[in-house]
């Protein structure tokens, strides 16, 4: 999907990024989809965020007494507070969240890495690979579970399709770089995300870990490093922070430029003395409520039934980025467009296959209770998609759009 978009955003840069593709060779219908799909991944990222930062909260005893429901509330209060005051405290927050999680991460794969080559004892057992080989091998419990649980990890890295809007927001050099950008994007995730999870099942079996609380957290537990588990679910409790921090404010920018192309409320544009799209905000955080009221009425699966919604949702954004791609394909084979040097292997066909997956990531959530209700959500999501297209489409002017955006890339280029 990266591929897919780096080659669009190459071949044109438009701070509109996949949007802005999906009218130029979709239509508008397409553009008003993806636009739509993509505020739905952020706006129920912000969800889950106050929810995994209730159940953080309650690692503790001290906040064991709170329901998860008020806890949900103060943190997307606090949040809400703090995007509204200016770019500029959102930026600060960010870098120090950002930082956190960075050393974080980084420190966990030295110390694992150091565990598993002197198999030292790690709670019960020995790091090493007898912690995959004795307990059921790769797929202890089936394939299944796999493209069920991979939902969860498209919510985990949702965000990567950024790569589209920061090409078109850069200077005409750094998008020369752009290919550079993604293809390191790709090892990182490898290194990081696939490494982290790799020395996971290395130092302790599968059966250790929980959905009640971080995988970080068991291992520094486990390690009997005094106050180690508090420390580092501080930690995940700033990265809940960080995601919800990143969603209120991608889903006000995104609300802004869809309401002033008309397929958003106008209150969505509504600036306030900082520049800050306030009315993007309020919307966002009112919807935000709905998660709360999750928490309060399903607190045990509040957090996977959002979770997957978001996994929908960014699949979904995922899926209309390679749609798009497919339609620029077919301009490419009839001689109406010439490819970049940048471009995405075998294309189309490797676009129907990542399509062919994350439909069948999709409807693997049948498997569960939680996956059901979150398909039945998402079905009372694209009845309104469609009911407010019939409503919208014929004032929507999608070009705006498109003249906002890039007018306010090249302002932000001139005070940087």
């Amino acid at each position: 999907m990266v591929r897919a978009l780096g080659e669009l955003s190459v071949r044109r840069p438009s701070s509109g990024a996949f949007v802005s593709y999906a009218r130029e060779f979709l239509g508008e219908r397409g553009a008003y989809i993806t636009g739509w799909l993509f505020f739905l991944d952020w706006s129920t990222t912000v969800m889950a965020d106050i929810t995994a930062v209730a159940l953080y909260l309650h690692y503790w005893a001290a906040f064991q007494p709170i329901p998860q429901w008020v806890l949900a509330l103060i943190a997307l209060g606090l949040v809400f507070a703090l995007n509204l005051m200016s770019v500029k405290m959102y930026g600060e927050a960010e870098f120090w969240f950002a930082l956190i999680k960075v050393v974080t991460i980084v420190s966990f794969m030295v110390v694992a890495i150091i565990c598993i080559v002197t198999g030292a004892p790690v709670g019960d057992t020995n790091a090493g690979i007898s912690n995959i080989v004795d307990y059921g091998g790769l797929l202890p419990m089936g394939i299944l579970p796999v493209f069920a649980l991979t939902l969860g990890v498209v919510y985990a890295f949702g965000g990567t399709e950024m790569v589209g809007v920061a090409a078109g927001e850069a200077k005409d050099d750094a998008v020369a770089h752009l290919p550079r950008a993604i293809n390191s994007m790709i090892v990182r995730i490898f290194v990081f995300y696939v490494g982290s999870v790799f020395l996971m099942a290395l130092v302790l079996p599968y059966t250790a870990y929980s959905g009640s609380e971080s995988p970080f957290v068991t291992f520094f537990a486990a390690l009997g490093v005094p106050y180690a588990d508090s420390i580092i679910q501080v930690v995940v409790l700033t990265a809940a922070l960080s995601s919800l921090n990143a969603g209120l404010y991608a889903t006000s920018r995104t609300l802004r430029s869809m309401a002033i192309a008309g397929s958003a409320p106008k209150f969505a544009a509504r600036m306030n003395k900082n520049k800050v799209p306030y009315g993007g905000i309020i919307i966002t955080a009112t919807l935000g409520l709905l998660g709360v009221l999750l928490n309060a009425v399903l607190p045990s699966n509040a957090f996977d039934i959002i979770m997957n919604l978001a996994g929908i949702g960014i699949a979904g954004t995922w899926s209309m980025i390679l749609i798009t791609h497919i339609a620029y394909m077919k301009k490419v084979k009839a001689g109406e467009e010439k490819r970049p040097e940048f471009h995405m292997p075998g294309a189309p066909y490797t676009d129907y296959i990542s399509i062919a997956f994350f439909a069948i990531v999709v409807l693997s959530n049948l498997s569960s209770e939680s996956g059901r209700w979150t398909l039945a959500l998402f079905c009372i999501v694209a009845v309104a998609l469609v009911i407010g297209w019939f409503r919208a489409r014929n004032r929507i002017k999608g070009s705006l759009m498109d003249e906002m955006l890039d007018e306010d890339a090249n302002l932000e280029q001139e005070d940087n």
